[in-house]
């Protein structure tokens, strides 16, 4: 790869032009499927950033007292912000994503117990109702314990 000039062999320290054409025409048949959600992202960021950007610099700038105090629901606040919640409120919390999250389990044994499938049915039948038995000794033991009586 070399040219010459006034009789001298020259090299390039780059590329020639010719491959360079190659690796745009590769990156842009590579990128072909992604072209339209780059475009999409890229029109979201500028709409994004653009509606800040003017609404900081085109809003009205009215700061009173009232404007100023934390909303409340439309109460005035009482006390601080920074009050402590009782344990119990956590817990109850925990509990409820624990059993939500284990009813989503049904939801894949469904569909595997009332289609077409080559495990047998009922090994299924069993294993859900060993699923069921840990989930309701689960709750009748947070039960027992007092977890969802709220104080």
């Amino acid at each position: 790869m070399g040219a010459q000039c006034n009789g001298a062999n020259l090299t390039y320290a780059t590329p020639p032009i010719a491959s360079i054409h190659h690796l745009v025409n590769f990156f842009t048949s590579a990128m072909q499927p992604y072209i339209q959600f780059l475009m999409l992202l890229g029109m979201a960021i500028i709409a994004g950033t653009t509606m800040i950007v003017a609404s900081h610099f085109l809003g009205p700038r009215r700061p009173t007292d009232v404007k100023e105090r934390p909303y409340e629901s439309g109460m005035p606040p009482l006390g601080s912000a920074h009050e402590r919640f009782s344990v119990k409120f956590y817990l109850v919390a925990v509990l409820f994503i624990l059993f939500d999250i284990e009813t989503v389990f049904l939801i894949p044994w469904a569909v595997i117990f009332l289609g077409n499938s080559a495990v047998s049915t009922g090994f299924l039948l069993i294993e859900m109702l060993v699923f069921m038995l840990v989930l309701f000794v689960g709750y009748v033991y947070v039960w027992k314990r007092g977890a969802f009586q709220w104080d």
